[in-house]
């Protein structure tokens, strides 16, 4: 168990706990077994950071604050440099970056994401989450899989979709692939 996916799952525990938000209620609000959730708190399952987002917005504090347990507390702007924005591995196929963890307030919550290719004989996984999300390919070629459709999106291409249909990103050609991912 990763010792950061542990200190995650802890301040969850304790922010929701605070709030008064029984287990149930989270799981319910965020459409998944209420076994999964705890094994989320518990730090058994990494979160994804779809769900990572929702939690936070249940809980009325930013994503900064169960990531790093930091109060965020910029309001004008934050700027974050290249390759020191929060590492936040919570699917094993994605490894994202934050960009504005310590931003407060945020609408959205934009992230560097990198997808490494696999040897895929059939779909990533898929995952949904609540609003909408951009995403920009920086590097490389990603396939998308979202609501029965696969594209293909190369360096510069970019996709808006409403995130409650189930998506998956995969990168092509074996090269890794990196795109900007803003969830509303």
């Amino acid at each position: 168990m990763n010792e950061k996916t542990k200190e995650i799952g802890s301040r969850i525990f304790e922010l929701r706990d605070l709030s008064e938000i029984s287990a149930e209620e989270m799981a319910e609000y965020l459409k998944i077994d209420v076994e999964k959730y705890r094994e989320y708190e518990s730090g058994a399952l990494d979160i994804p950071a779809s769900i990572l987002y929702e939690i936070a917005h249940k809980l009325g504090v930013d994503m900064g604050l169960l990531l790093t347990g930091e109060e965020t507390r910029m309001h004008i702007f934050t700027v974050t440099r290249k390759g020191k924005g929060a590492a936040v591995e919570r699917r094993k196929q994605y490894k994202y970056e934050n960009l504005a963890e310590k931003f407060i307030h945020k609408k959205a919550e934009p992230f560097i994401v990198t997808v490494d290719p696999k040897d895929m004989e059939k779909e990533p996984s898929k995952n949904s989450h609540p609003g909408q999300e951009f995403d920009y390919v920086l590097e490389g070629t990603l396939k998308i899989y979202i609501h029965n459709n696969e594209l293909i999106l190369e360096e510069g291409d970019s996709i808006f979709f409403d995130s409650s249909y189930e998506h998956a990103m995969e990168a092509l050609n074996n090269k890794t692939a990196k795109f900007l991912a803003i969830v509303m």
